[in-house]
């Protein structure tokens, strides 16, 4: 079959055409990969299989609730991450988990039940969190601290952290309350607030191994906004709500408080700091 040296142009033409789509397509996914705007790539960079996640966590309360299973829980991993960036300022996205009614089991279960909870609790949340490549910063009593760079792409911190806080509380429904109250442990519910910003990194001594923590107007923020948290609620300041898909955005309302309850204002505006729950 004789191809003309027109129809060879043609078939140029068209390919070249449809390479050009196609890098222009290229082009367009790729920045909206960076900038953390395309709905499938939040889905596939920060997607976490939920229902592997409650699999793993019923296994390992029913080995614990057997006593067959020890917790192990470390910050070595948060506190190697931050280590790099001592004495200076970071972009962080913190998130608070706090378990609520933990102050009334403390007055009605036997202290080996109780211990169980609390270090139940804290490991899941903490094992939710690392798969959703966040860090522990600390354990303060019945709450866990967490934090997410956000120096590289804020936009996609901010969703994958929505999305953890969104694990969390399917796992604890679906994960562990249905195990503990097989054994007539009390249901477990928590309050998740979310914030982001430039936090300042601080090590309490000179020796590598001294404890580092995390100052800043967002920790601030974050502790007092999961203090004011219904259960099994998420709330976030509005620099995340800010920064997220508008797919993920559209599940959130504003929450508004007297000024007596909430008294942060936005830095930039001066405007009361607007807060949102899902």
């Amino acid at each position: 079959m004789h191809i003309s040296e027109d129809d060879n142009n043609k078939r140029k033409c068209l390919n070249n055409g449809k390479s050009g789509i196609r890098s222009e397509q290229n082009a367009e996914s790729l920045v909206n990969m960076i900038m953390g705007n395309d709905e499938n790539n939040i889905l596939k960079h920060s997607m976490v299989d939920t229902e592997t996640l409650v699999s793993q966590t019923q296994n390992r309360i029913w080995s614990a609730l057997k006593r067959h299973y020890q917790y192990d829980s470390t910050l070595k991993p948060g506190q190697n991450f931050l280590l790099k960036h001592v004495n200076s300022k970071i972009s962080l996205v913190v998130m608070y988990a706090d378990l609520v009614g933990s102050t009334n089991m403390s007055m009605t279960l036997p202290i080996d039940k109780l211990v169980t909870i609390i270090r139940a609790f804290s490991y899941e949340i903490s094992s939710i969190v690392q798969s959703y490549n966040g860090y522990v910063l600390k354990y303060v009593g019945d709450a866990v601290i967490a934090f997410f760079s956000s120096d590289y792409n804020k936009l996609l911190a901010c969703d994958k952290t929505v999305q953890c806080a969104q694990s969390i509380i399917t796992v604890i429904r679906n994960g562990i309350n249905p195990i503990l109250n097989q054994y007539d442990y009390p249901e477990l519910s928590v309050k998740i607030g979310i914030d982001e910003g430039e936090n300042v990194i601080v090590q309490y001594g000179h020796d590598k191994s001294s404890p580092i923590d995390v100052l800043g107007y967002s920790m601030s923020i974050a502790a007092k906004i999961t203090s004011l948290t219904d259960p099994n609620t998420i709330m976030i300041g509005d620099d995340v709500y800010n920064s997220l898909h508008p797919q993920m955005k559209s599940k959130f309302k504003e929450i508004m408080y007297n000024t007596e309850e909430w008294k942060y204002t936005n830095r930039q505006t001066g405007q009361v700091y607007r807060l949102h729950a899902m």
